[in-house]
């Protein structure tokens, strides 16, 4: 990667950082993935005390299907079951293809099993923290949410997933949807500094342009 673009794309990666301070949540949400990284945070987290119930959301999507075959959810939960998370901690909901249906239907989830959370743990990807909050707020304004992902640098993360280019496709993908997608009605809005909305075009005129949206 030319040097220009990794400063942005770094500059990219900490803006979705929401920087959260973690504290007890009445439930914790992990959010389908392309790897195990998010369930192994969320068991770690669990282990924290920082909550008692943890719903695993994800189906398949075009990314996923390969690795997970028989859905993201299944999969976490296998994962953080073989982690030491107590089978009776864990709700599963294995049918959401996006981030809004995610919290949509965990949200409905959740109420068919007669919780009412006040404050839900959010644990996701780094890149995601800021989509998630943004999309958490506008489809479930009951609950407080707080994000948190492993703590990784972007460097870390591209050595982890093995795949510079896509990993830069996805940060930029976000971007686009943190700056677009409260007018579609699926988030609320978040500040996007000029610098960040720079790097971002910049990346994109750059060639990373794999995860966009039409705009």
């Amino acid at each position: 990667m030319h040097e220009t673009d990794r400063r942005n794309a770094e500059l990219l990666w900490e803006h979705h950082l929401m920087g959260h301070e973690l504290r007890a949540a009445d439930i914790a949400v992990a959010l389908g993935s392309t790897n195990l990284g998010v369930a192994s945070h969320a068991a770690e987290l669990y282990h924290r005390d920082l909550f008692p119930v943890l719903v695993l959301s994800g189906g398949n999507s075009p990314s996923t299907l390969a690795r997970f075959p028989r859905g993201e959810a299944v999969h976490y939960r296998e994962h953080v079951l073989s982690l030491g998370v107590p089978e009776a901690a864990v709700l599963m909901e294995p049918h959401s293809t996006n981030t809004g249906e995610n919290f949509a239907f965990t949200r409905d989830l959740v109420a068919r099993s007669g919780l009412a959370p006040k404050t839900v743990l959010v644990v996701c990807k780094p890149y995601m923290e800021r989509r998630a909050y943004a999309t958490v707020r506008r489809l479930w304004p009951s609950v407080e949410p707080v994000c948190s992902s492993a703590p990784l640098s972007l460097e870390e993360y591209v050595a982890d997933i093995g795949d510079e280019k896509l990993v830069v496709d996805m940060v930029v993908g976000d971007t686009q949807r943190v700056i677009e997608y409260p007018a579609r009605g699926f988030s609320i809005p978040q500040p996007v500094p000029d610098d960040v909305r720079a790097a971002f075009e910049a990346l994109v005129r750059a060639g990373y342009d794999g995860r966009l949206i039409e705009r």
